[in-house]
Formats: C-alpha cells, structure tokens, sequence
C-alpha cells in the first residue's frame, strides 16, 4: 500500500474511550501480568501503554496495520516511567494517554495508570516515537498523510496540554 492510498476508516474500537483530552483503555489485572507475588510485572506497563497507543489509532480510524503495510513503523526512541504504587491482581485500572503537540517528527505520549475512580495515581510515563521507514530503516522526513489526518482529529480540551496540531 503506498502512502497515498488510505484505507477505509475504522470503527471506533469499543475498549477505548476519549474524555478530557484523554484517550482511557481500562483493563483487569489477570495472574499472567503479575510476578509470583501477585504485583504487576514492570514491563506489563510498556505493554499497556502501546495497546492504548494502537486502539487510539483505531479510535481515530487507522488501523495499525496499515501504518506498516503503508511501510512505516513507529519505535519508541524515549521511555521514562515512574512506578508511584503496586498494582495487584485482580484489580481493574485506567490506562489514561495523551498526545502531547507534535513538535517536527517527534509524538510524545504522556501516560497515567489509576484506578478506576481516578483518585490513585500508580504509574506515570512518557513515551517518545518517531515515524520510521521500514523500506529504508530511516526517519522519515514527515508524518504519514494517513498519520497526519488522523492526528489531527483529536479532540481538543480546554483542561489539558495537549494539542492535535502539528508544530514545527
């Protein structure tokens, strides 16, 4: 698929939700993301965070298959992560992310896992990607149009940073 053929829009995907400039997966903390102690392993978190980052590109009508069909990848170049408390098995919590305004080529995901009332914060990141050729293994010089237009449907709100609008 070249990056000027857009696929047809996706369904909003049902796990996810959007509220105050938030995009809001919830899930329950089953045995296989814990450690023998019943805590949430620290990686299950990185992975948390990217399903949230997929099913917001779903939320936003690209699936993410056709970012890499199209020929482009988005690693994480940055990850900064700070565990505030344990999550436990069986617990259900909120993994919260935003899109920070985009600075050049550069998206960066601002993360909060709390529970379900909002009121505990446990987990707090920021994650960093940029949009790479698969073809070439580069940095491309900008943003997938596909990318570009779906972005830039985020909605805004007034009680957050973050802007859908590509800056330079």
């Amino acid at each position: 698929m070249s990056l000027t053929q857009l696929p047809q829009p996706q369904p909003h995907s049902s796990l996810i939700s959007f509220s105050d400039g938030w995009f809001i997966l919830p899930i329950r903390v089953f045995p296989h993301h814990t450690d023998y102690a019943g805590i949430v392993w620290h990686g299950t978190y990185m992975t948390w965070m990217e399903e949230l980052r997929v099913e917001s590109l779903r939320w936003l009508g690209v699936n993410y298959s056709d970012l890499v069909a199209m020929g482009c990848d988005l690693p994480v170049v940055e990850l900064k992560v700070r565990y505030h408390l344990s999550v436990k098995m069986g617990m259900t919590i909120l993994i919260k992310g935003q899109l920070l305004p985009i600075k050049g080529l550069r998206m960066i995901w601002d993360y909060q896992i709390v529970s379900e009332d909002h009121q505990q914060l446990y987990v707090s990141a920021q994650v960093t990607l940029v949009p790479l050729s698969r073809e070439t293994g580069k940095i491309m010089r900008r943003l997938p149009p596909l990318l570009q237009n779906a972005l830039a449907k985020i909605p805004a709100s007034e009680n957050t940073r973050n802007s859908p609008k590509i800056q330079s």
